[in-house]
């Protein structure tokens, strides 16, 4: 079959899942009761977090809207169960690692719970809003460098929000800081955003901060993380592991992680990769584009083509789940967004 190549129609061809013979009556059809997955019916049909990762939420101050913990050599780290984020304390000054829309405001006061050193530096990780968007709390901390991708400083010059800082000091692709004995190491990666995303490394500490990549107990976000290179996203892991860390953080909810948390991340997005491949590849289109064709005619092409993608995703979500529902949580909340991203890359950018 033709490798259809308009970029607006990949959007329609797997932004939903349709009954075929529903769709070829004349009659418009009436949505469910049940339709939408914010009706309390839709709501009540997924699975709960799992007891293994429910236990591991943080304790959370409701004064203060976030908690805290320290591992040690300087390095603490802070969640609302929503986001996360953490801060090196050296014997110079302290550096701070995104600045979180949800709590970042409260950054600053958590430093000085456990320092009297002033903040120095303000590193942002990526562009994106919910990880550096209050970053506004640092504006008027005298002689702050703030410091990013040039990539990512570009784009917020160009965006001009008042709650995202601008960088003060840029790097392409790598950068060590050496600040009051301690380290930290920063490289560019190509996972998650188009501008960029870092690698936050503190040898001495064995912390690495790689946000957006992997969430403790559960599967990514939807898309794989908002993945902009599905390509990059399976290196990744490997990238990760190749750090000698005890301790993880991926920016986002309940639990901070470990090498087990990447490894199974890994596993899992491996599973659906291969998955989606050799349910894609092993279909007969010409087959299936006839008997789709007995239903709906052979002239509207968007929804023949429609109707070949949405059986590899639900095929796929099919034999996944059973797998995974039980290992991590949110696999019913995002499998078939994760199946959709893999889906693009195995039919226009992988081999064969």
């Amino acid at each position: 079959m033709r490798k259809l190549a308009l970029p607006f129609m990949f959007a329609v061809a797997l932004n939903s899942q349709v009954s075929f013979a529903q769709e070829s009556q004349p009659a418009p059809k009436q949505p469910s009761s049940f339709a939408g997955t914010d009706s309390p019916e839709a709501l009540r049909e997924h699975v709960p977090v799992l007891p293994a990762v429910r236990v591991k939420y943080w304790n959370i101050d409701p004064a203060v809207g976030y908690g805290m913990k320290d591992f040690g050599n300087g390095v603490y780290a802070l969640s609302d169960n929503g986001w996360q984020s953490a801060f090196l304390v050296t014997d110079a000054g302290v550096i701070v690692f995104d600045a979180p829309a949800s709590y970042g405001k409260h950054i600053p006061e958590a430093v000085a719970k456990v320092t009297n050193k002033p903040i120095k530096m303000l590193i942002y990780s990526h562009l994106h809003k919910d990880h550096i968007g209050g970053s506004v709390a640092f504006k008027n901390i005298p002689g702050l460098q703030i410091i990013a991708l040039d990539t990512v400083s570009d784009f917020l010059k160009e965006m001009n929000d008042p709650n995202r800082l601008i960088p003060t000091e840029t790097f392409k692709t790598s950068k060590t800081i050496n600040l009051g004995g301690k380290t930290v190491e920063l490289t560019r990666h190509n996972y998650h955003s188009n501008e960029g995303d870092l690698f936050i490394y503190v040898p001495e500490a064995k912390f690495l901060m790689a946000v957006d990549s992997v969430t403790s107990g559960y599967v990514p976000f939807q898309d794989f993380d908002l993945s902009t290179n599905f390509h990059q996203y399976l290196k990744m892991f490997d990238e990760i592991l190749a750090y000698k860390f005890d301790n993880f953080i991926g920016g986002h909810l309940t639990d901070t992680g470990t090498r087990k948390d990447v490894e199974i991340t890994k596993e899992y997005t491996n599973d659906v990769y291969q998955t989606v491949k050799r349910i894609h590849n092993g279909l007969n289109e010409r087959a299936f584009d006839a008997e789709i064709a007995k239903t709906i005619g052979p002239d509207n092409e968007f929804l023949i083509f429609k109707a070949l993608l949405d059986k590899v995703t639900r095929d796929s979500v099919a034999e996944l789940e059973p797998r995974w529902i039980n290992r991590l949580a949110g696999v019913d909340v995002w499998l078939p967004s994760h199946v959709r991203a893999a889906l693009i890359y195995v039919r226009w950018d992988d081999k064969e």
